[in-house]
């Protein structure tokens, strides 16, 4: 059974569009700058890939009921599922007969919420607005989500770090071939938060400079915001066009280490490979890699390794897309799924900012221009996250 992406929605900090986030990168425009979203100790030392939007706005472009609260990572997931949603040409009262599911990927949930109730219950177990904990659940945004596009045959929500979004993609896919369903809404939404980049701060694998993936100086990742959905559907006579189709997926759990990759990337390269082996594909017939691509020494040394041993001498053209959006957490398989599906639609090749020389150990080199009106039959997604839950999606013109 063919599945085709038959829509794509995607925010961050490039772009509240596809098309402004296409026109960031083709300008070389990154969405790291200074936090801004509130206040915390990393203020000015940690830049971040924020969206320039706050919940107020988000509420009002959404047309949400005033009062009403609603987590970022409800809000920012709305927005992109609801562009993928009309994109696809759907809508609840034209597809009854269609068996619509909402799978989606979050890593932070409600936190920005619960980590303001925390604050004022601890000065005094009396106070705190218990409607800030509600939304806590990770499940919550997704049934907020699904909710506000009138979803209700299949609703689940995925949490494997910064995988989440790509399983979400790859569940849905598993949904259509065994025909529990006829369609489904798949990515991830995460927003910033100070539990998240205390979190990441502690862990000691943030910069304070812009990130480099992929580059020797290369010394930790951008935290970022965000949501990204793509529209699956089995092929049918129904009426849009599709952008491509989901050609192999997989994923895999390498258990090296709690947040860290072996360094010989032998988990990237099994979802790599088994990727191909689900979509009948050779490593030949990859035309572009989306790299995970965070920044990290670790997981650009096991990156890489694995890319090189997958490849060979004949390596696509690859390049990491999060020195412009900042690392999304589980919203960053759906965001790059989406720049995955554009760079086959529109035949590109993303730029990899802040690249001078290579990693040592592997000596790859990514592509660092825009480059246009290329053949990109094959597009290749890789979203690797904590505990070694590996991911990687493909994505065929034909």
């Amino acid at each position: 059974m063919r599945i085709l992406i038959t829509g794509i929605g995607s925010i961050s900090s490039i772009g509240q569009t596809s098309g402004e986030a296409l026109h960031a990168m083709s300008g070389k425009h990154s969405g790291i700058s200074s936090l801004s979203l509130f206040e915390s100790r990393y203020k000015g030392n940690l830049p971040v890939g924020e969206i320039k939007k706050s919940n107020k706005e988000l509420t009002e472009i959404l047309d949400l009921t005033p009062g009403r609260t609603y987590s970022r990572t409800a809000l920012l997931g709305m927005f992109a599922a609801k562009a993928a949603f009309e994109d696809a040409g759907l809508s609840r009262r034209k597809d009854e007969k269609l068996r619509i599911g909402f799978i989606s990927g979050t890593s932070v949930g409600g936190m920005d919420l619960s980590e303001n109730f925390y604050a004022d219950y601890l000065s005094k177990p009396s106070k705190g607005r218990l409607r800030e904990v509600v939304s806590h659940d990770c499940g919550d945004s997704t049934e907020r989500i699904a909710s506000y596009l009138g979803i209700d045959d299949y609703i689940t929500t995925i949490s494997t770090a910064c995988s989440s979004g790509a399983n979400a993609v790859m569940i849905g896919a598993q949904l259509i071939r065994h025909n529990f369903l006829d369609c489904v809404i798949a990515g991830g939404t995460d927003a910033l938060c100070k539990f998240t980049l205390n979190g990441f701060a502690s862990l000691k694998i943030t910069d304070e400079k812009t990130c480099r993936p992929f580059d020797e100086s290369r010394a930790g990742l951008n935290l970022g915001e965000g949501a990204g959905y793509i529209v699956l559907e089995k092929e049918t006579n129904r009426y849009p066009e599709s952008y491509c189709r989901l050609a192999g997926y997989a994923n895999i759990c390498e258990a090296f280490h709690q947040t860290a990759s072996s360094p010989e990337g032998n988990g990237a390269f099994l979802s790599m490979q088994k990727a191909l082996q689900t979509g009948n594909l050779a490593p030949e017939q990859i035309d572009y890699i989306n790299l995970h691509g965070t920044g990290t020494p670790n997981n650009d040394l096991a990156e890489g390794n694995a890319i090189k041993r997958l490849f060979g001498k004949k390596i696509p053209y690859f390049s990491s897309t999060k020195a412009f959006t900042g690392h999304t957490l589980g919203a960053c398989g759906g965001i790059e799924a989406v720049f995955s599906v554009l760079a086959i639609r529109d035949g590109l090749v993303f730029p990899n900012l802040n690249f001078k020389n290579p990693v040592p150990e592997h000596g790859l080199i990514p592509e660092t221009n825009f480059l246009e009106n290329k053949e990109i039959n094959v597009a290749l997604s890789n979203s690797f996250g904590f505990g070694g839950n590996m991911s990687t999606l493909i994505f065929s013109k034909r």
